[in-house]
């Protein structure tokens, strides 16, 4: 029996929800992780275990893990310092798992994390927080967050890393050095120095199906597509309403195929253009974006969506999920053509993921 499992993590815990093929009717389980803010969820591939990243404004961060489909969790920050002289790290913001069985966990403030024993303990891969930029560094709005993390999918050593507002980052030799990814990218907040090395403010990423030297960039200045590993990124910003917004997801198997959802502007409330909700898409590498909206508001739509606050499934039609700042919940299961909402009653939305389960 196919299941499909969405995993929500809001400010006051995480959610799974559970569907059929289908999609259209959806049941509920939490808040769990005791309440704690949840920033990112994934699944173990080879384990099917759930793992998430929070952070506790009493007991700090820690990745949780579920080896029992959210039943029951433990959690773990072993490891997770900088050390007794140094800021203390505030929480985890995202994680990844890598070919070799090893999990990945970004913080804040921005560093990266490595764990080899499935979250129990962690160490500091401190080449990234000692790079030669790294007095340059500057926190966006959230603060200096490493929020996204992209591992090669068989090639152990490569990795590449966002960090906000400095950039993208990739290493080729197992994060024993790294170099920033930001030739083409935009930094119009900073008219002295529109292409800086560093200094850029890259909202999310994602990997071209099938093709790892591809990726796709949403930035606070315009939406981008790397043909070259992340050498080089050409603008594919084109015709959307706004070149801000937060969240992008990749088709799992068409790699000419993304979804987004723009936002109206950095200083012009972070919602979605002309309050009328839509996901955008493309279908030929970003040369052109088609609207969505049918079943989503369209009118007084005052609604924002954060970065890791959208997902995509791996059946045929491919589903599509995002939630809102404001705690609903809206599913498409064809692609982005049409929508439904699953609920509007959740604490504020910080992430969703989507794993298909096979009984």
């Amino acid at each position: 029996m196919t299941r499909v499992q969405l995993l929500v993590g809001t400010k006051k815990g995480a959610f799974i929800f559970e569907s059929d093929p289908a999609r259209t009717e959806w049941s509920q389980r939490g808040p769990l992780c005791e309440g704690w803010p949840v920033h990112d969820l994934i699944v173990e591939p080879d384990t099917g275990a759930i793992l998430a990243a929070a952070g506790s404004e009493w007991y700090g961060p820690a990745v949780w893990r579920s080896a029992d489909g959210g039943t029951t969790w433990t959690h773990s920050s072993a490891g997770l310092t900088y050390g007794d002289e140094a800021d203390a790290i505030k929480t985890v913001w995202s994680l990844a798992t890598t070919p070799d069985g090893g999990v990945l966990a970004g913080v804040e403030p921005a560093g990266l994390f490595r764990s080899d024993d499935r979250g129990a303990n962690w160490r500091h891969v401190e080449a990234l927080t000692a790079h030669p930029t790294r007095p340059t560094w500057e926190p966006g709005a959230g603060g200096l967050i490493l929020h996204t993390i992209v591992p090669h999918p068989t090639d152990t050593e490569r990795t590449w890393i966002g960090i906000s507002a400095v950039g993208v980052f990739e290493t080729r030799d197992g994060g024993a050095s790294w170099e920033p990814r930001n030739v083409g990218v935009r930094a119009e907040f900073n008219p002295e120095n529109r292409f800086p090395v560093t200094g850029q403010c890259v909202h999310k990423f994602a990997m071209a199906a099938g093709q790892p030297e591809t990726l796709y960039q949403r930035n606070h200045c315009g939406v981008y597509r790397s043909d070259d590993g992340s050498e080089t990124w050409q603008e594919v910003t084109g015709d959307l309403p706004s070149d801000f917004g937060f969240p992008l997801v990749a088709h799992p198997r068409d790699p000419d195929t993304c979804w987004l959802i723009p936002l109206n502007g950095a200083d012009l409330g972070r919602y979605v253009p002309d309050a009328q909700a839509a996901v955008w898409r493309t279908h030929d590498r970003g040369a052109s974006w088609i609207r969505a909206g049918a079943g989503l508001p369209q009118k007084n739509a005052y609604l924002s969506v954060l970065r890791e606050a959208m997902a995509r499934d791996t059946l045929d039609p491919v589903g599509i999920t995002f939630g809102t700042a404001n705690g609903q919940l809206w599913n498409s299961s064809d692609e982005g053509l049409t929508w439904r909402m699953i609920t509007d009653t959740l604490p504020e939305i910080w992430a969703v993921e989507a794993n298909v389960l096979e009984d």
